[in-house]
């Protein structure tokens, strides 16, 4: 299904791969009000349709955005309030870039109404075919794993101190995901011969946003894991933001291996 504001690929298996964070349209009826900082996109989940290229190979459905997050962020609640208090990020609607750069034109940030109507016009589409999919999927499998993937730059001093762990995954400190299903998808990376050095975190900066916190029901059948992965594993985190086929070579096997291992866990459940 190809739809303005996302692209989705509907698959057999019981796995479906959001991919909120990787469009970079603003869309037209906005695109003025921002600021030149804006253009540049440069916190998007850059290249994971290609990184997550396998998944077609899994059977996995896949539900990819169009739009940019400062249009407005699909992985935040809809009524705005922060999924990390008294933590430095970014709103639902964001008014500047994680490094602090100002997104809009001073005193030219969207107001409520503006807000309001972004949801329903950017928002609500999103959530609405991804409540679909995993409905298609639960009925079809009686369970599947939701796979939240994410990227971001290895160093941001403003959100996070430090060089972030290569990979960190989120299940809202076990609420989203049976024990078991994360266990089997951290395992690749701990067994012998993995590439080094590679470090991982559990419901470390990143326990899940609210794609990950609102679906992930495991008593209804639905998993989910978020992963937030440094950019630096496949791509040059700054612009253009190249892909690296010489690095993500080594990160694709692993990713593959993690969501295999993920879904014979959930088909023993």
């Amino acid at each position: 299904m190809i739809h303005r504001l996302f692209n989705l690929h509907q698959g057999s298996a019981p796995l479906l791969i959001s991919i909120p964070h990787l469009g970079t349209t603003l869309p037209a009826e906005i695109a003025a009000s921002f600021s030149s900082e804006a253009s540049i996109v440069s916190d998007t989940d850059w290249h994971l349709d290609r990184l997550y290229a396998f998944a077609s190979d899994l059977g996995a459905s896949v539900l990819g955005a169009t739009i940019s997050r400062y249009a407005i962020d699909l992985n935040r609640p809809p009524t705005g309030e922060s999924l990390y208090p008294g933590q430095t990020t970014t709103g639902l609607c964001p008014t500047e870039t994680f490094k602090g750069v100002p997104l809009y034109p001073v005193d030219g940030a969207p107001d409520a109404a503006e807000i309001e109507r972004r949801r329903n016009a950017y928002w609500q589409p999103y959530h609405d075919a991804l409540r679909e999919e995993l409905q298609r999927l639960l009925a079809e499998h009686g369970k599947v794993l939701l796979w939240e993937a994410h990227s971001i730059a290895s160093v941001l001093p403003r959100l996070f101190e430090g060089k972030l762990p290569d990979f960190n995954f989120g299940t809202n400190s076990g609420a989203t995901c049976a024990p078991s299903i994360i266990d089997a998808v951290l395992s690749p990376l701990t067994k012998p011969g993995t590439p080094a050095p590679l470090t991982h975190v559990l419901n470390g900066r990143f326990k899940g946003g609210y794609i990950t916190r609102h679906y992930g029901a495991p008593a209804q059948g639905v998993h989910a894991i978020q992963l937030e992965m440094c950019q630096s594993l496949y791509m040059d985190e700054d612009a253009p933001f190249a892909y690296r086929a010489d690095l993500a070579g080594h990160i694709e096997p692993l990713l593959k291996a993690m969501l295999e291992r993920g879904l014979q866990q959930l088909h023993a459940l």
